[in-house]
Formats: structure tokens, sequence, C-alpha cells
């Protein structure tokens, strides 16, 4: 008998696609930034943090996992999947909680206000931080934080910024420590600067970093105040789509003929201004509004569950305080400038 033909044959393996071993291997990395996350959500229900929104303990709670735990190995897939494809369609939804008529309702002076302290504040920024000497990518996020929404414009500026984690981790953290303060300092001020709630409302909502901190500002003083100031932050949060794109389109130049990198145009921000577009011309039921918000939260919350899985302290304390003191003189601008426009225009 012949002993080649009589032997079994060898069995053979499955071949497995690129595209599998990807999608398997960011299984782990998407269950550790959503049990995350989860915790953060439930943190947020405790009396005593309940003013800080999701997205700031989950950076938090991932900086502490790394750091004393440590990221494992297997989860960097996931993790990175989070920070990016994650972040970009959490951003795109932000989109529905948007539309143009909320712009009409502010009026074209306190549009104008906005968009003024907005591009004054970035500018501004820019320019203190190369004084100081700041890393330009770490001002930049600053820059976006403080003029625009906290954390989540910190990120999306990221997505055409390319800074490193530890950037944006401090740039979170500056816009976070600062608005939190104007949180608190903001309401003990309505009397002594003589603001009535609808001038209090928008200099709420031009000038103080997150939506969690201006609703929680600015419904110190009533009811017409605190809607007055979520209206004026959520047209402020839409100028988002702009800046990205004018700082991809600056960036792309910067690359172009220097450069064989792919130029970093945010085609996912014109995602977002379909969604805005779309949400002022069909009227969104609130109980499903409400779902979408909740569920755009939790993905921005895992994307900067992310971030905090990326990030070492150690990096971030060998940054000094610079960064802190440009966080600060870029909070404190943003302040006095709204206050002196509403009070010039009232």
């Amino acid at each position: 008998m012949d002993m080649v033909s009589s032997a079994a044959p060898a069995q053979e393996k499955p071949v497995v696609t690129p595209r599998f071993r990807i999608a398997s291997g960011i299984w782990p990395g998407l269950f550790l930034t959503t049990l995350i996350a989860a915790a953060a959500f439930g943190m947020q229900r405790l009396p005593v943090i309940s003013t800080f929104s999701p997205l700031i303990l989950a950076i938090l709670l991932g900086m502490i996992f790394h750091n004393l735990v440590g990221t494992p190995a297997n989860a960097k897939a996931g993790v990175t999947f989070s920070l990016r494809r994650i972040l970009r369609g959490a951003i795109i939804l932000l989109g529905l909680q948007l539309t143009v008529a909320q712009v009409i309702e502010v009026g074209a002076v306190g549009f104008g206000i906005i968009v003024t302290c907005l591009v004054a504040t970035f500018l501004f920024t820019g320019w203190f931080g190369k004084l100081i000497g700041v890393d330009p990518k770490l001002a930049e996020l600053i820059g976006a934080g403080t003029s625009i929404c906290g954390a989540s414009a910190v990120i999306a500026t990221n997505t055409v910024t390319n800074a490193r984690d530890e950037d944006v981790a401090y740039a979170v953290a500056c816009v976070t420590v600062f608005g939190s303060i104007a949180m608190f300092a903001y309401p003990t001020l309505t009397h002594l600067l003589h603001l009535d709630p609808r001038a209090y409302g928008l200099w709420t909502g031009s000038s103080i970093h997150e939506i969690a901190q201006v609703v929680a500002a600015a419904f110190q003083e009533g009811k017409q105040a605190g809607e007055f100031g979520t209206i004026a932050k959520l047209s402020r949060v839409m100028l988002l789509a702009p800046l990205v794109i004018s700082l991809g389109v600056i960036a792309s130049r910067r690359n172009h003929g220097t450069s064989s990198a792919k130029a970093p145009l945010p085609w996912f921000v014109f995602g977002f201004i379909a969604l805005i577009a779309l949400n002022s011309v069909i009227t969104v039921p609130p109980e499903a509004k409400t779902v979408i918000v909740s569920i755009t939260t939790f993905l921005l919350s895992m994307a900067l569950a992310a971030m905090g899985l990326e990030t070492d302290i150690g990096k971030l304390y060998a940054k000094g305080l610079r960064p802190l003191m440009l966080g600060a003189a870029a909070s404190l601008f943003i302040a006095l400038l709204s206050l002196t426009l509403i009070k010039l225009t009232s």
C-alpha cells in the first residue's frame, strides 16, 4: 500500500480575513470603554458629583484605570476604535440636538455676540499660549474647548489637530475646572452686575464651557434665564462645525506639497451639518429626542473613556502649570468679553 496515498489528508486551517480579524479584535476594548462609560453614568447620579457630565467622569475613570491597573494589550484595538470611529458617529448625532430656529431665537445681536466671543477667544488663546510657551496644538485644544463646548469641542478639534493624548486630557481638564468655577460663580454675580434674565442667560450660554454647566448656572436665575441660556449655548455648539472644517482646511494647506500624509479634512462634520438641517425641517418626538441625547452622550463618554485609557498621568504632570494658566486666562477672557458686549448692546 502506498504510504503517501494512505495518509489522512492534513486538515486545512480556516482562512481569517483581515476584516474579520479587525472586527474580532475590537471587542475587548469596546467592552472596556462601554463599562467605563456605564460607570460614569452611574456615578453622575450621585448627589455630590451630579453637576459633572458623564463625559468628564468617563475620562477620569479611564485615566485612573490606565494608571493604576493598566490598559490590557488586547484592548488596544477597541480603545482606538472608540476614540476614532465612535467619536465621529457621536459628533454627527449631536446635530439632532440643534436647529436653525434656535439660532434665529437668539437674535442677530445675540448670535453676533456668540460668534465674536468664539473667534476672539480662540485667537487670544493661541496668541497667549505662544507668548507663555504652551505647545501650539495644546493651546488650540484649550481654545476650542473654552470658546465652544468644552470636552466635546476638544475631542472634535483633535480630529484635525492630531495632538498627543496627554494634550487632549490636559485640555479637557482645563475646560472642566474653569467651566465648573464659572458654573458656581456666575449665579453669585447676577445682582451685582444688574443683569436681567435674558442678559444673564446669554452671558452663561456664550461663555461657560459645557452644556451641563450652562444649564446648571442659567436655571439658578429662573426658567426664562435657563431656557435662553440653553438656546444660546446650543447655538454656540452649532459653530463647532465651521471651526473644525476651517482648521482642517488650514492643516491641509499647511501639509500641501510638504507631506505625503492624508489631509485631515473632517468629513464627519458634514454629517453633523446634515443632521442639523434634517432636525430643522422635521419634528422629532420628545421621547425619541430624549433617547437620542442619551445615546449621543453615552457614545461621547465611550470616546473619552478611551482617551483616559491612553493617558499617562506622569506625562500630564510633566507639562507643568503653563497650560493651566492658559486655560484660566482664556476662561476669564471669554467671560469678560461676553459680559462687556452684552452690557454695550442691552
